[in-house]
């Protein structure tokens, strides 16, 4: 049969309003054995780029900083009870872990939906950047998903059966082979897109590919891909306050764009107050010392904290009530970053030029681990309110004595619901 796209939107909208655990999928969605043709295609694609932005809400995308120290509750007096903050959020109940969870694994359904629909088309060169976007968004999804809870469970296509968890090794090696497909076969960022980094290409693969290696502590391998991209002339570090307020850079790699017509993502309500001209309901705030950490001759400074009559915002995301603002997903910087970690002493030079593209003098390290302590506190300055400072912290072994957190909390627990429904999967320690 000839696919219908009004139905599949329909379907799609069905689909993403409904609470689907891992085994029990919308059956609302189209069926990957409906025949696509290559326009259909083009507007599938559309909604794998809505659905991998909304699906998994709006805490996964901050859900590292609400879990590395730097956030609290708004309530909160002088940092305090940040730890029982986080705590409070880390339990098998709590809504943050299952919609997480269950947002990645519906927006995991409809990219293998379409996956496995793009097998019935021709190899034209639009259809085969299609796929290999599709599976860029996989391998995304999968980064998520480990970098929160570890092992997860491996979909290469939709099933019903109940699956257990696949072990943490075995879901790297699945985001490199969708990666290494999507480096192969996703849009060229200049050529094919004009430079528009609100477009999956094969740059922005290459970029959560080198993370994903960091991630692994492949230095050396992370260290050759972010350098690739530091050497493309359509790149360079520019002005921080272009990257957060919808301005034309030349420092994104891919964002999503956020637009409030298609999106519920809207981070800056939670981080404004009322009183603010923009308005927010203020539900977390920086701790003080993340206030801190930016000095008056840092340029990330005004745009990533504020106060306003009195009360510490973050201020990244400027939209308040009355919009939605662009989701960072892989900019230069963090490029810079992965190879200054990745070479340790010997990348020094590259820290320094980050440093000094955002008005801070040079720093110096006398051995690897002070040059590591180096680049995590650029990094929690660069990449502040971006989702990345709990996973920084885990993955170097520093969260449990930096954050204060229970050895537990260095993971997501796998949400209670998931654990009834699916008799195959096991807890996190601890929980």
């Amino acid at each position: 049969m000839k696919f219908n796209l009004s139905i599949f939107l329909l379907a799609l909208l069905l689909a993403t309003s409904c609470s689907n655990q891992l085994d029990l999928y919308p059956r609302s969605a189209v069926s990957s054995e409906s025949e696509l043709t290559e326009e259909d295609a083009k507007s599938f694609l559309i909604g794998i780029y809505q659905s991998v932005q909304n699906d998994p809400g709006r805490e996964s995308f901050i859900m590292g900083d609400l879990l590395g120290g730097d956030l609290n509750s708004a309530s909160s007096v002088n940092g305090g009870g940040t730890n029982a903050f986080i705590s409070n959020i880390l339990r098998p109940e709590h809504s943050y872990p299952k919609n997480i969870w269950i947002g990645y694994y519906e927006a995991l359904y409809q990219v293998n939906t379409l996956i496995e629909s793009l097998k019935h088309l021709s190899n034209s060169p639009e259809l085969n950047q299609i796929r290999g976007v599709s599976h860029y968004f996989r391998a995304y999804i999968y980064y998520n998903l480990v970098s929160k809870f570890g092992g997860v469970p491996v979909l290469r296509e939709n099933t019903m059966e109940k699956l257990p968890r696949n072990t943490r090794e075995e879901v790297y090696a699945f985001i490199e082979e969708d990666l290494e497909y999507a480096m192969q076969y996703a849009p060229n960022f200049s050529s094919d897109l004009g430079g528009d980094y609100n477009y999956v290409s094969k740059d922005a693969a290459i970029a959560l590919m080198a993370r994903t290696k960091l991630l692994q502590g492949k230095k050396a391998e992370a260290v050759e891909l972010a350098e690739e991209l530091i050497a493309k002339p359509y790149f360079e570090l520019d002005s921080f306050e272009k990257i957060f307020r919808r301005q034309a850079n030349s420092e994104l790699i891919f964002a999503f764009v956020n637009l409030t017509i298609e999106s519920s993502i809207n981070l800056s309500t939670w981080f404004y107050t009322y009183a603010h001209p923009q308005s927010g309901s203020y539900v977390f705030k920086p701790n003080p010392w993340a206030m801190e950490m930016f000095t008056a001759s840092d340029r990330r400074s005004s745009i990533s904290v504020d106060t306003y009559e009195g009360l510490d915002v973050v201020n990244k995301y400027p939209s308040g009530q009355t919009g939605t603002d662009p989701l960072n997903v892989s900019r230069l910087a963090e490029m810079y970053l992965i190879s200054a970690e990745g070479q340790g002493l010997a990348g020094l030079n590259r820290l320094n030029e980050l440093r000094a593209a955002r008005g801070l003098s040079p720093v110096s390290a006398s051995s690897e681990e002070q040059m590591l302590d180096l680049v995590l506190e650029e990094r929690r300055r660069e990449l502040f309110a971006e989702g990345f400072r709990w996973v920084d912290m885990v993955r170097t072994g520093k969260a449990v004595s930096e954050i204060g957190i229970q050895e537990r909390e260095t993971l997501l627990p796998i949400p209670e619901t998931e654990l009834m429904l699916n008799e195959k999967l096991v807890q996190n320690p601890g929980y």
